[in-house]
Formats: structure tokens, sequence, C-alpha cells
């Protein structure tokens, strides 16, 4: 799938990316990396889930096979700095809201292009901690857009979501449909993300593509989405949480067509000017949860012991992308249907259980 981004831009390039260890960052990495671009990876390694994970996530991304013995978070993190170090990789343990941090890291390298995943994700969790995730998600990507306008970098991907349409009546979702009326914190940053980033655009000519994530899942998916938690808890005979009656419903996007849509915008923002776009990156698949609990059943062999819960503040009915914006301005064509994503997803999990 990422091959014709290869023989397209054949000029190597240095990115930033940050949340460069995430789910959907560390994929990102590995395929910049196999590309042949070098890569400066800035992710504060947050209590939000297990830093384990985003270690051996930064460890498959950079395809080092070292045995890694955890002591303690901060000793391990910079154990990990210093094995993945090279002329082509440097990991920072940096949170973006602190800016004299990010300074020096932009000052330090010549960076060609920000790619901004990093973010405090999760509709339920943002309802309880709203203060935090204006912090990384408004300030700290503000941060970001100062430094680049500083140091005079003009090209910007950055990572927005599918909540930002809230309970949109109308489907499938459209890049031009109002998204005036979200329903949680998280979906309201995303949104103030998109509003300010314009305003970068238009005062300091920084070229920007805002990317609207629907429901990504796939190898490496974070432990706390349904998916992987649903496959965990139905390996280990316990009861999984089912919100509603199932009947909401998700594009699920997998892994692999959201990077070749991340990587089709780098490449569409390298060769055009004056750009600033919003594109909605989903698969235009709609699953209802019924329908997903059925096929992680069918994938594993093994049925599901539910118990039934009640819809949760802030949780949207359904998402369905309209992706014909994408098409035509990026290329974007996703290949991988829910059915192959989830085998693909339950063979990673089940050869990746610790």
């Amino acid at each position: 799938m990422f091959n014709s981004y290869l023989r397209i831009n054949t000029i190597l390039m240095n990115y930033l990316v940050t949340g460069g260890s995430g789910f959907i960052g560390s994929h990102l990495v590995e395929h910049l990396l196999k590309n042949g671009h070098s890569v400066i990876n800035i992710d504060n390694f947050d209590d939000f889930y297990d830093y384990q994970i985003k270690i051996r996530n930064t460890l498959e991304s950079t395809n080092n096979n070292s045995e890694f013995s955890f002591k303690n978070k901060d000793a391990d993190i910079e154990n990990l700095i210093s094995l993945t170090k090279s002329e082509y990789y440097q990991l920072y343990y940096q949170d973006i809201r602190e800016r004299r941090g990010l300074e020096e890291i932009f000052r330090k390298h010549n960076i060609d292009l920000v790619i901004h995943l990093a973010a405090l994700a999760g509709v339920r969790p943002s309802i309880e901690r709203p203060l935090d995730y204006e912090e990384v998600n408004v300030r700290g990507t503000m941060n970001l857009w100062e430094l680049c306008k500083e140091f005079g970098i003009k090209k910007f991907v950055c990572a927005s979501s599918s909540s930002v349409y809230g309970n949109n009546e109308k489907i499938p979702f459209s890049e031009t449909d109002n998204v005036d009326n979200p329903i949680s914190p998280y979906a309201a940053t995303k949104k103030s993300g998109e509003i300010l980033g314009h305003v970068y655009h238009h005062l300091y000519s920084i070229d920007m593509i805002q990317l609207r994530f629907f429901t990504v899942y796939g190898p490496r998916q974070r432990p706390d989405l349904a998916i992987h938690k649903f496959t965990k808890l139905i390996c280990e005979n316990q009861e999984i949480p089912f919100y509603g009656n199932g009947s909401t419903a998700r594009d699920y996007t997998f892994i692999d067509d959201i990077i070749d849509g991340i990587l089709k915008s780098v490449q569409y923002l390298e060769n055009h000017d004056h750009i600033y776009q919003i594109l909605n990156l989903g698969e235009s698949e709609v699953v209802t949860l019924n329908e997903m609990l059925a096929t992680l059943e069918s994938a594993l062999g093994k049925k599901a012991n539910k118990k039934m819960l009640p819809m949760q503040p802030g949780d949207v009915l359904k998402t369905n992308a309209d992706i014909t914006k994408a098409r035509s301005l990026i290329g974007y064509k996703p290949t991988t249907n829910f059915q192959n994503g989830t085998k693909k997803f339950v063979e990673w999990f089940l050869g990746n259980r610790h």
C-alpha cells in the first residue's frame, strides 16, 4: 500500500512526529523510517495507559529487537532513548505543554514538516478531566504552532477526530457539515484545534491538513478501546461492558488505511502551497456494536458474556465518514474491510499477550 509513496516522494525528509510511541504514531514512524526518512519522535509516555506498551511500540516501530527488562518508568525510558537513537531516529521524552523543552528540540533539528498526533484521548475521561484535555489538546498544540512560526516551519499535519461531528443527523458525515455542537470536552478540544489551526495558517502561512480520524483499530490498538478491551475480556472469560442495546454504530478504520491517508496528506502538503484542508479518514463502512461483537466472537471462536449497561454521557450514536473529498484531493483509498481487519487484530493480539 505504501510503496507508491516511496516512489513519488524521492526527497528524504526530516519529520517531527508527536505521539510517535502511541498506537497510530508508532505505525507512522515505522513507515517513515522504512521509506528512508528521518524521524524526531516526541512522546510524554502519559499514564493514560501502561507506559510499557509504548516502549514495546517504540522498539517495534524502530525494528529494534533488544531484550528489554523493565525496572521503573524514568530509567526505562532513558534506556529506550539510548537503545533506539540513530542517525535517522531520535526519541524525546517530552510533554507538549512544556514550551521550553519543545523549543530546545526545534532549535536542535532542522524540521521539514510536523505531524501532530499527540493528545489526551478518550471521550469519557475528558468529561472527568476537562481542564487536562484543554491543557494538552489546545495549549500543547498551540505551543507547536508558535514554534513553527518562530522557526519558519510551514508544513503541518494535525490529527483531529470524528468526535467533532457529535450526534450529527446527516449521514454520512461531510467536512462541510456544521460541527458547532460537540458533546464532550474531547470533541470540543479537537474542534478548537481545527479553528486555531486556521488562524495560524491565515496569519503565518503554515500549510496545514487537519485529519478527522474515524475509530481507528488494528495491531497495537490502545487497550482502553472497545475492540481491544472486548478481545481481552472474552479471552479471559470475563464480562464485557455492553452499553445500550447494541445499535450504536462506528465507521471502523483499519490502521494501515489511516497511515496511508496520513502519508498521502504529507505528500500533498509537500507538493502544494497555500493549503488549509480538513479531511475525513474513515472506511466509509458502518458497523453496529452488535455486529462488531459478533465479528470478534467469530474471529476468536468464542462467545462473549455481556454485562448490559446504559448509554454513557458523551457517546455518539453513529459515525459514518463521507470520504469523497479525501479520495479526490489526496487519492485516499481504504482497502481493509472490517472482517479482515478484525482477523488481523486478533492474530496480533493472540501473538502478543503478555
